[in-house]
C-alpha cells in the first residue's frame, strides 16, 4: 500500500491514510463480541467497490468501511488485476472480516467487457480465498430484491436504501453502495437461515417431546 495511485479509500480520502488514521496497524478494528464481519465486494474492471458491515446474533448490521478501488491509473489489465489483488488482500489484513459476500458476473452485451469482469471478480476471489476466507456469491436481482425490495430497482435506489440502513449520511460512491448492499445481502441470508435452523430445531425437540410423552401413556 502506501502507493497514491492505489485508489483504495474511506469515502474520499485515500485508504493508506484511513487505515494509517483510524485503522492504524498496532490497532485492529474495534468490534463488538459475537459480531460477524462481512465483506462485500461489487467487482469491476474500472472500479471495484469494497464495503464491510458487522452483523450481531440478532441480525442487526453496523457499517464498518467503505470504498471504491480505482482501478483506471493502469492502462495494462494485468496490472489492474494485480492492483485488486493487493488492494484487497491489504483491506482483509487490516478489517479482520470472517465472510466475503461478492456480486455474480451478469452477462453483459460486450463480450470483451464480460471477459474483463470476469477476470476482475477472480482476482478478488482469489485474495480473499487466499487469506482462508469463505465467499458467498449473489446476482444483482438478488441484491436489489434484499436491500430494496424489487429486483428491477436503480442504482440511485440502492444508494439510498444502503445509506438508510447504515445510517450513512453522507452520499455513497455507486460502486461503495453497491458492495455495502452485497454485504447486507449477505447479512440477511445468514440471519434467515440462522431462523430456520433455530426453527427447525424446535420443531425437533417438539416432536421428541410428543414420542416421549406418547411412549409414557
Amino acid at each position: 500500500m502506501g502507493n497514491a495511485k492505489t485508489g483504495l479509500g474511506t469515502r474520499d480520502s485515500g485508504f493508506a491514510e484511513a487505515r494509517a488514521s483510524a485503522f492504524p496497524d498496532s490497532q485492529p478494528p474495534i468490534r463488538n463480541q459475537g459480531t460477524v464481519r462481512i465483506l462485500g465486494i461489487d467487482p469491476g474492471s474500472q472500479r471495484t467497490g469494497v464495503g464491510i458491515v458487522d452483523v450481531d446474533a440478532a441480525g442487526r448490521t453496523t457499517h464498518v468501511f467503505h470504498a471504491a478501488v480505482n482501478l483506471l491509473a493502469n492502462d495494462d489489465f494485468p496490472l489492474r488485476l494485480k492492483q485488486i489483488f493487493e488492494e484487497l488482500r491489504d483491506l482483509v489484513l487490516a478489517h479482520r472480516p470472517d465472510e466475503v459476500a461478492i456480486e455474480r458476473v451478469f452477462m453483459a452485451r460486450n463480450p470483451d467487457s464480460a471477459l474483463k469482469l470476469g477476470q476482475a471478480r477472480g482476482a478478488a476471489i482469489c485474495a480473499v480465498v487466499a487469506q482462508g476466507l469463505p465467499v458467498a456469491e449473489y446476482s444483482a436481482k438478488e441484491v436489489k430484491q434484499s436491500v430494496v425490495g424489487g429486483g428491477g430497482a436503480e442504482k440511485r435506489q440502492v444508494q439510498h436504501m444502503v445509506g438508510m440502513l447504515l445510517n450513512i449520511e453522507r452520499k455513497l460512491q455507486a460502486d461503495a453502495a453497491d458492495a455495502l448492499a452485497v454485504a447486507l445481502t449477505h447479512a440477511h441470508a445468514r440471519a434467515s437461515a440462522q431462523r430456520m435452523r433455530a426453527g427447525a430445531a424446535l420443531a425437533t425437540r417438539a416432536r421428541g417431546s410428543t414420542s416421549s410423552w406418547r411412549s409414557f401413556r
